[in-house]
């Protein structure tokens, strides 16, 4: 359960992390991969506080992400 809820929150985190970066679209990319770094993070060590254990933390992060960002490009290929 609590894996599903650390999902749950890096989701959140992650459509936060692209409303700012829609936000902010005339942006350098150097601010953009600055700002990556603080939203990822941001969602480590809210995982991280959840399960307790650092290698899991990590794994559902970059899982979060991997699912997020497919789930955004897919949605953007039927709407474009």
């Amino acid at each position: 359960m609590r894996v599903y809820i650390v999902m749950m929150l890096q989701f959140i985190i992650w459509s936060g992390y692209t409303f700012i970066e829609w936000l902010s679209k005339h942006d350098q990319l150097i601010y953009k991969v600055i700002m990556f770094f603080v939203f990822f993070y941001l969602a480590y060590l809210i995982g991280n506080q959840l399960t307790g254990s650092a290698r899991k933390t990590l794994f559902i992060t970059t899982l979060s992400l991997i699912i997020y960002t497919s789930i955004h490009y897919t949605m953007a290929l039927f709407i474009h």
